[in-house]
């Protein structure tokens, strides 16, 4: 017997080299089997094996340091390296991890001696597998692959012909690899594994060594002595406190779609491919790929009959044939399926052909294993807040309603919404992407939420890395809170703070946050940052009855940043058109903050709105929203609306300014304005005393005003210019309504670049 170890080269996630490695192995019966995966674990394999863990799940490394380094190393149920664990177990046979532990990998981007190679490498790949490809016939990488190995038929082919591709691969690419270096020092050390094994005293002949086709030649020489170069390099390598922890996987982040290089194209597809192997059946998978197409089709309504079926098989086979083969890949049954169940139109089945290849099936571990105490307190709360089912790769619509409920016996049960409420918001501070919070249907209603709930991967990696910030999502969130408040550059960030506080249901770390705003409220002179503060501040308020948080300490702050906004209102108006749209904004978020809450000092804020109203020297189209405001609160009678009209639209006011006025005004109360018969008397006398030019400056902001009014707003108005000018009111709309001639889309495309002289 050869004095060798059995080295079996596999791709990360082949069905087939999954199946005739267990076949190997039982053949074989080795004392010890290496399988490429960092070496430090090893103690994760007890985990992988118990019966309670489904694939796909994934090992994930991490740094102990900000800012988190990770590093995945997913698994499907046809990872050779999976079940290469799973036999070892079955079978009571030493299994070891031996590639760099993951404290190297996750050191190694940040190493400066290892240089780039001048040739990336890539592109020489992309040309292997492109002269492949041609040479087979076939249209892409993955077709070769399952046509060539996939469908190998048996282990002996499978091994040969994987350690074959990946020498080739190996010669035309080489050092011209990006990576050639690291790929260097892996090589040496899983080498260096294999001499440690055989000084234990396990012969060579009965270790089995499982790794990716590219490295098998890499690992060829393990008898030799490392130079000394090499054992420098191996001494010298660099490493970084890291952990590491098992985790649920998705068929959707396996697939190359989701930008993990190392996944494949169609997942679920793959899992029918391992199917197929364990029935000795060749033909499996056409039967099974093609009938859920056509389950999917009828569930969605689309009649798919059992005829067109099984035209399809034959078409695949026939396909396959044509294309060299025997048993139909992935290419021939999509061709079949788009050709006698879409019709002919891809489109027509796309999102079964999603569903049948890439799938939704999410991995599932034993309670505990493997996790951080964050992990641990995230699956804790999913449970408590009966919010399991939606752990889900599919989008879920979650609607909650934070009142009381009374009809419950246990307080818990009365304020479950509000508890997952609490629940879901802390995530979202803390950058966990499990829900999202969509807008209320009930636009006022504070007890009102609705959310999107999906799971992904990235939600549990992102937990993993909030593991620095604390030991629970509570305390991760006070830490998020308290760096957000320090680090804020702004008023309106520190209300945001408040303001996740309030909905997060912490009012210790809105009162801390509230402490430092106070402070600091005292220099701002900005209106825009204090307006967004005040905004923030006011929803905050609004929700704390229905959240249970005392909003009491907020209501003297939010007096006293609104009393401050009002006095610098006026100011803030001496603007050009550019700051006026910052202004327009600040000005809603301050009215709305005024209407909503009684407390704040409204005659100021009505005196500040008057006073821009009735100033000449600031900017027009502020002071006619500053009127609209007005107008909209009861504030400003006909009369006086009528004498500003004739103020702002008189005869030799410039064209910039009246229009610009009239602009603001129609910023609100379309309705009360368009009843009004004089204002349009007033508009059209007005336009009437202008030169062409003038005109034309008007037409910039009168175009901007009528922008977004409705069809049926225009049609009123038309109303009102037909009474003005003795005409049919349907004729003035039809005019109005009509496509532009040549000439009038000439002048308004002028206007966009027009000069002010400014």
């Amino acid at each position: 017997m050869s004095r060798e170890p059995f080295f079996f080269g596999i791709r990360h996630l082949s069905p087939a080299g999954a199946y005739y490695l267990r076949q190997i192995l039982s053949k074989r019966l080795p004392r010890l089997v290496l399988v490429e995966g960092p070496c430090d674990l090893g103690d994760e394999m007890a985990h992988m094996r118990r019966e309670e863990a489904r694939p796909p799940m994934a090992v994930l490394a991490y740094t102990r340091e900000a800012p988190v380094r990770t590093i995945l190393y997913p698994f499907a149920s046809y990872s050779p390296e999976y079940q290469a664990i799973l036999w070892c177990g079955e079978h009571h046979v030493e299994c070891r991890f031996m590639d760099l532990p993951t404290d190297v990998f996750l050191a190694l981007p940040a190493r400066e001696d290892i240089p780039e190679a001048e040739n990336s490498g890539e592109e020489e790949r992309f040309q292997v597998y492109r002269a492949l490809d041609e040479r087979c016939g076939e249209d892409g990488h993955e077709t070769f692959w399952e046509r060539t190995l996939e469908q190998a038929g048996d282990w002996k082919g499978y091994m040969e012909g994987a350690n074959l591709f990946g020498r080739r691969v190996r010669e035309m690419t080489g050092e011209g690899d990006r990576d050639w270096e690291e790929i260097r020092l892996r090589e040496a050390w899983m080498r260096g594994q294999i001499r440690k094994a055989v000084a234990e005293g396990i012969p060579p002949e009965e270790i089995l060594v499982v790794t990716g086709a590219y490295h098998v030649e890499g690992l060829k020489g393990w008898e030799q002595v490392p130079g000394e170069e090499e054992t420098k390099c191996l001494q010298a390598l660099p490493r970084i406190a890291s952990s590491h922890t098992l985790m649920p996987y998705s068929d959707y982040r396996l697939s190359s779609r989701s930008g993990y290089g190392a996944g494949n194209k169609a997942p679920a597809y793959y899992g029918l491919l391992w199917e197929g192997l364990h029935g000795e059946d060749p033909m499996y998978v056409a039967y099974r790929y093609l009938a859920k197409i056509a389950g999917f089709q009828r569930k969605g309504g689309s009649p798919v009959s059992s005829a067109e079926v099984i035209e399809a098989v034959r078409l695949a086979v026939e396909l396959a044939q044509m294309r060299g083969g025997q048993i139909p890949a992935l290419r021939d049954l999509r061709d079949a399926a788009v050709t006698c169940l879409g019709g002919g139109h891809f489109a027509s089945i796309s999102l079964a052909v999603a569903d049948t290849e890439i799938g939704t099936r999410i991995g599932s571990l034993p309670e505990g294993v493997s996790r951080t105490s964050i992990q641990e307190d995230f699956y804790r709360q999913l449970k408590e807040w009966k919010l399991e089912k939606y752990r889900d790769i599919t989008a879920q619509d979650l609607a909650l309603d934070l009142r009381e409920k009374r009809n419950v016996v246990s307080e818990k049960s009365a304020f479950l919404d509000l508890h997952r409420s609490f629940f879901l918001h802390r995530l979202r501070v803390l950058g966990v992407s499990f829900g999202v919070p969509q807008k209320n249907v009930q636009d006022n209603a504070t007890w009102a939420e609705h959310w999107q709930l999906r799971w992904t991967p990235e939600a549990e990696i992102q937990l993993v890395e909030s593991a620095l910030k604390g030991d629970t999502i509570l305390q991760a969130v006070s830490f998020q809170m308290k760096e957000s408040v320090e680090g804020a550059g702004n008023l309106g960030s520190i209300a945001q703070v408040i303001e996740d506080a309030f909905l997060c249901g912490m009012p210790a770390a809105a009162g801390q946050a509230t402490d430092i705003l106070a402070h600091r409220a005292v220099d701002v002179v900005s209106l825009e940052e204090l307006a967004r503060t005040v905004e923030r501040l006011s929803v905050a308020i609004r929700y704390g009855n229905i959240r249970q948080v005392d909003e009491k300490p907020l209501v003297p702050v939010l007096g006293r940043i609104f009393y401050r906004a009002c006095l610098l209102l006026p100011g803030a108006c001496v603007c050009d058109e550019g700051a006026s749209h910052v202004v327009v904004t600040a000005m809603q978020q301050l009215n709305g903050a005024a209407l909503a809450h009684e407390f704040l000092d409204q005659e100021g804020w009505i005196q500040a709105l008057f006073q821009v109203a009735d100033r000449d020297d600031l900017n027009t189209r502020l002071s006619g929203f500053a009127a609209a405001v007005l107008l909209e609160r009861g504030l400003m009678d006909t009369k006086r609306l009528q004498t500003e009209v004739g103020r702002r639209l008189s005869p030799g006011m410039p064209a910039d300014l009246g229009a610009g006025w009239f602009e603001g005004l129609a910023m609100k109360n379309r309705y009360a304005l368009i009843a009004r018969l004089s204002l349009w008397e007033s508009l059209d006398g007005y336009l009437d005393t202008l030169d062409q030019e003038e005109f034309k400056r008007a037409l910039v902001f009168l175009r901007r005003a009528f922008a977004d009014f409705t069809a049926r707003e225009k049609d009123e108005i038309a109303e009102n210019l037909g009474e003005i000018w003795n005409l049919n009111g349907n004729q003035v709309s039809q005019v109005l309504n009509a496509v532009l001639g040549e000439e009038e889309s000439g002048l308004l495309e002028s206007l966009d670049d027009f000069d002010f002289d400014l």
